[in-house]
């Protein structure tokens, strides 16, 4: 695992000082030196960023060449997964005459439901990058039905998510899971309850209060993200001044998107209209208990699912953020983290997990080449590649509790690292 990726420092600026006395010229010329030294010997020592482009040649050209009949492949197998399983709940599972085994029936369908689903998910983030195809109008009719059939709004989230990935790890401007940079209000109420029994720093770390502030994240992150765009830089939207109820992914006139984006919101919702009109008139047809554990739980799942993997691709003590000074394209992209989730995470969410910084840096590039694009890239990473093949959900649960919020390195101005 590689240390905290850092990159050169800024050029020192010329200032303008009032020179009072030659003793004081003398102390001011020796302070400027003694900063000048400082900051030269500071910018050795960190590891120089490579250049996008030559990343970019390193990489086959093929990697950036997507397939449309291979990607449509997986289209057609993960929908015919979900659509089995559906079957096969309908069939099966109401007749199971043991109510437990009936129960335990339900579970392992919504589970692993909601595994295809992430799949799914992902085939529609492919559309909105463009790595489905080379058809702009495919790419989006595809990834507008899959994304609609998930209850995400297609083309809100493509704007917000490429903005995202644009400013990956801009302390002001990246769009989601921007650290804090104090205790959360959370904890610093508590901590004010019961400042005569517990202090601060012993709350951060309690195992219940994390518990709690998880599952928080978990069960509805991805609800209020799309609401109140929550997580989000402070200057990460289009519109700054937008009231909190004005920054949600389902406005067409949203503080987070630009007026042009307006009609396509409208169509993002019109989808989401579309299926929950199809899950009304099936709880018509069947029952709402029985949608419920079809679509449901399942849409639970894959929340939850989507929400540990960029959390924790984006979350982790080696990677840090940067202000808007010392922040650059190449350094945001490479401020993630490759992950293992083994079979699942290769085969079934189609290796998001795995090659993901390869994916910050070229977005484009489809998903069945991330692997080898990734395999070119590494040598020249060296140290400034991140990965972490540590149980998933383990680190879920670490990570939620080590990494609360960033405090500015006084060894590397500009750049913000996870308190301990």
């Amino acid at each position: 695992m590689s240390t905290i990726t850092q990159v050169e420092e800024p050029a020192v600026r010329a200032r303008s000082v009032k020179v009072v006395s030659s003793k004081r010229r003398t102390q001011v010329v020796g302070l400027g030196l003694t900063n000048i030294l400082s900051q030269t010997l500071n910018a050795q020592q960190q590891p120089t960023l490579p250049d996008i482009n030559t990343l970019r040649k390193a990489i086959p050209a093929h990697c950036f060449k997507p397939s449309t009949w291979r990607s449509m492949s997986y289209v057609v197998r993960d929908l015919a997964m979900a659509a089995a399983l559906v079957y096969g709940a309908l069939a099966f599972i109401p007749s199971i005459a043991n109510p437990t085994y009936r129960t335990l029936a339900w579970i392992a369908y919504g589970f692993i439901q909601g595994l295809v689903g992430v799949g799914i998910w992902i085939l529609a983030h492919e559309c909105g990058h463009s790595a489905f195809s080379v058809h702009r109008y495919l790419n989006e009719f595809v990834g507008w039905v899959l994304h609609s059939i998930l209850l995400v709004p297609f083309f809100s989230w493509k704007f917000s998510h490429a903005r995202h990935h644009r400013f990956t790890g801009h302390m002001q401007k990246d769009m989601a899971f921007v650290p804090r940079t104090s205790p959360s209000y959370f904890v610093r109420t508590l901590a004010g309850a019961l400042d005569s029994v517990i202090d601060l720093e012993m709350l951060e770390d309690a195992p219940l209060v994390n518990l709690i502030r998880l599952l928080g994240q978990q069960l509805g992150g991805w609800q209020v993200y799309m609401l109140l765009n929550a997580t989000s830089g402070e200057d990460s939207m289009q519109k700054q001044e937008a009231k909190w109820w004005r920054r949600s992914h389902f406005d067409p006139f949203s503080g987070v998107f630009r007026p042009q984006e307006a009609l396509y919101i409208l169509i993002s919702d019109l989808g989401l209209a579309l299926v929950a009109a199809g899950l009304y008139y099936s709880s018509l047809a069947l029952d709402w208990q029985t949608v419920f554990l079809l679509y449901g739980v399942p849409y639970f799942w894959i929340n939850h699912w989507l929400v540990a993997i960029t959390y924790l691709h984006h979350t982790h003590q080696d990677v840090p953020h940067y202000d808007g000074e010392r922040w650059t394209f190449v350094a945001g992209a490479l401020a993630t983290v490759d992950r293992d989730f083994g079979f699942v995470g290769r085969h079934v969410f189609h290796g998001i997990i795995d090659t993901h910084v390869v994916h910050h840096l070229f977005s484009r590039i489809p998903f069945y080449y991330a692997e080898e694009a990734t395999k070119a890239i590494k040598p020249l990473l060296g140290d400034l590649y991140h990965s972490d093949d540590r149980s998933f959900m383990g680190q879920l649960w670490e990570t939620s509790r080590s990494c609360q919020y960033v405090e500015s390195d006084p060894a590397n101005p500009g750049v913000l690292k996870w308190a301990q």
